[in-house]
C-alpha cells in the first residue's frame, strides 16, 4: 500500500460499508473506484461550479481509466441552490442520458454538493450508488462521512433528506490550499467540535498547532483530518441513523443552525457552529459542569482560528423560537448537547427556555459572564 495514503474503513451493523481514502493527490482515485466494479458503467460527476472548474477534468481523467463514460454535470455554487429544484434538474439530466441502477454519481465539491448529490442518488430509481470527493475542509471532516444526505426546504436547512451511504469517500487535502481563508475556518468549527465532544487531547493539539494548521502544512493537515474522520466514523458506526450517540455531533448546532437561518446564511456553517459552541459551553459552565477557565479556553481557541463566538443584529426571542423548528427536536423538547468536561459530551433534554435564553443573550452580547 502507498505509505502516503490512509485508508479508514467504515462499518455499518458490524459489516464493512465503505472506505475513506486520504491521499494528497488524485492518483489513486481510479484504482479505488475500480474496486467498486464500475467497469462499463456510466459515471456522472456532479460538481459545483468552483470545484468543477478547478478539479473536474483531473477527476474525470482518473475515472476514465476505469470506465469509458464519465460525464461532468455542473451545478451552481451556494447554499441557495441546495434545493429540490436543483435535484430535479439533475434527475432530468440522468433520465435524458439513460442512467440506470448500476450507474453511479460522483459528488465533487463541498457539503452542499455532497448532500445534494447523495440525496439525488438515494432517490433516483429508488437508489443508486454514489462516491464522495469532498473539496472543502468542512465536507472532508463532516458532511461526506456517515451517509446523511438532503436538501433545504424553503428556509429550513436539510429538512428533506435520506440516509444513503456512499460507496467510497476520497479526500485529497491538497485541494484545501485553494480554499478561501473563511471557508477553511468554517471547517475548523467542526474539527474543534470533534475535540470538544470526544477527545480533549486532540482539542489541545489543535490549539498548539494552530499556526501550522492555518498555514496549510500538509504534515499537520493529514493527521488532523484523519483524527476528525476517526471521531466522526466512531460515532456514526455506533449510531448510523441518529437514534442516540450520533446526536453528540450536534454540539453547537441547535443555536448555531438558528443563527445561520436568521442571518439568511450570510455567515458560514462553521462560523455559526462556533457561536453555538460558545453558547453550549456557556450553558455547560452555568450548569456547573465545566469551569469558567474552560469556557474562556474554548472561546479563545475558537477565536484563534478566526471563528466568532458572538453575533449581533438578532433578538434572543427570535433565536429561541428558531431552535424550536430545528429537526433535532424530540417529542417537543430540545436535545441539547452539553460538556461534562472538554472531550466528554452528553445529551441534555431538561434545559428550560430561560436557561437557553440566558446563553443566547450571552452570545448576542446582552449578558456578561
Amino acid at each position: 500500500m502507498d505509505e502516503n495514503m490512509r485508508v479508514l474503513p467504515v462499518r455499518k451493523d458490524g459489516k464493512f460499508c465503505y472506505n475513506i481514502i486520504l491521499k494528497a493527490d488524485f492518483t489513486k482515485l481510479g484504482e479505488q473506484v475500480k474496486t467498486l466494479g464500475v467497469e462499463g458503467r456510466k459515471l456522472c460527476i456532479v460538481a459545483d461550479a468552483k470545484a468543477g472548474e478547478l478539479y473536474g477534468e483531473a477527476v474525470r481523467a482518473e475515472l476514465l481509466k476505469v470506465t469509458d463514460t464519465v460525464e461532468l454535470y455542473t451545478i451552481p455554487s451556494g447554499e441557495e441552490y441546495k434545493t429540490l429544484d436543483t435535484v430535479r434538474q439533475v434527475y432530468a439530466y440522468l433520465i435524458e442520458k439513460h442512467y440506470d441502477r448500476k450507474d453511479m454519481l460522483v459528488a465533487l465539491g463541498g457539503g452542499v454538493t455532497g448532500d445534494l448529490t447523495g440525496f439525488t442518488a438515494a432517490t433516483y430509481l429508488r437508489g443508486i450508488g454514489f462516491i464522495q470527493i469532498p473539496t472543502t475542509l468542512l465536507s472532508q471532516v463532516d458532511s461526506s462521512i456517515g451517509g446523511k444526505t438532503g436538501v433545504d426546504f424553503d428556509s429550513y436547512k436539510n429538512m428533506v433528506g435520506a440516509f444513503h451511504m456512499p460507496r467510497l469517500v476520497y479526500m485529497n487535502p491538497a485541494v484545501l490550499t485553494t480554499l478561501p481563508e473563511r471557508q477553511f475556518a468554517s471547517g475548523m468549527g467542526e474539527i474543534l467540535k470533534h475535540g470538544l465532544i470526544k477527545n480533549g487531547e486532540y482539542f489541545q493539539w489543535l490549539l498548539e498547532n494552530q499556526r501550522a494548521i492555518r498555514s496549510h502544512e500538509m504534515d499537520v493537515l493529514l493527521p488532523m483530518i484523519e483524527e476528525s474522520c476517526k471521531i466522526k466514523r466512531a460515532v456514526v458506526e455506533q449510531d448510523p441513523t441518529e437514534q442516540g450517540e450520533r446526536a453528540l455531533l450536534n454540539f453547537g448546532h441547535t443555536i448555531g443552525h438558528a443563527v445561520e437561518k436568521l442571518k439568511n446564511f450570510s455567515m458560514s456553517h462553521g462560523e455559526c457552529v462556533a457561536i453555538g459552541t460558545a453558547a453550549a459551553s456557556y450553558l455547560s459552565w452555568k450548569q456547573g459542569l465545566i469551569s469558567e477557565k474552560d469556557l474562556v479556553y474554548i472561546c479563545e481557541g475558537l477565536k484563534e482560528f478566526g471563528l466568532p463566538v458572538r453575533t449581533d443584529g438578532l433578538s434572543a426571542g427570535e433565536v429561541l423560537k428558531a431552535t424550536k423548528s430545528d429537526k433535532k427536536m424530540d417529542a417537543g423538547s430540545i436535545k441539547f448537547v452539553l460538556l461534562r468536561h472538554i472531550g466528554d459530551a452528553f445529551v441534555e433534554r431538561t434545559l428550560t427556555d430561560e436557561e437557553l435564553l440566558e446563553a443566547i443573550r450571552w452570545i448576542l452580547g446582552e449578558a456578561i459572564v
